[in-house]
């Protein structure tokens, strides 16, 4: 069974950082392709990174280029994502997702933002 559990979201300044962790169970890392997709209140669903699992590969974000690395360790199937020079409109729940194919691409994952989601965690960049 598929289990995606997120944690590390909490309120951060403008500026700040902060860093999601998902832990995966159920599934293999390495045939599969991992995202981050985030909702801000009375907004669509968004992508904002992705990775596959088996190389790494990854897939941005305009808005969050330059800002967020996505990363994983296989071998603790655990997907991050560094965020830092948060702003305001970074707000928003952030769900970690898994698509357990491993012929889909991080941008594919993205651009579909397919799979099974997590339960999702709340960041809210604020002074």
């Amino acid at each position: 069974q598929v289990q995606l559990v997120e944690s590390g979201g909490g309120l951060v300044q403008p500026g700040g950082s902060l860093r999601l962790s998902c832990a995966a169970s159920g599934f293999d890392l390495d045939y599969s392709a991992i995202g981050w997709f985030r909702q801000a209140p009375g907004k669509e669903h968004e992508a904002v990174s992705c990775i596959r699992g088996s190389d790494g590969s990854t897939y941005y974000a305009d808005s969050v280029k330059g800002r967020f690395t996505i990363s994983r360790e296989n071998a603790k199937n655990m997907v991050y994502l560094q965020m830092n020079s948060l702003k305001p409109e970074d707000t928003a729940v952030y769900y970690c997702a898994v698509d357990r194919h491993p012929v889909t691409t991080a941008q594919a994952m993205c651009v579909m933002m397919m799979g099974s989601w997590g339960q999702g965690t709340q960041v809210t960049v604020s002074s």
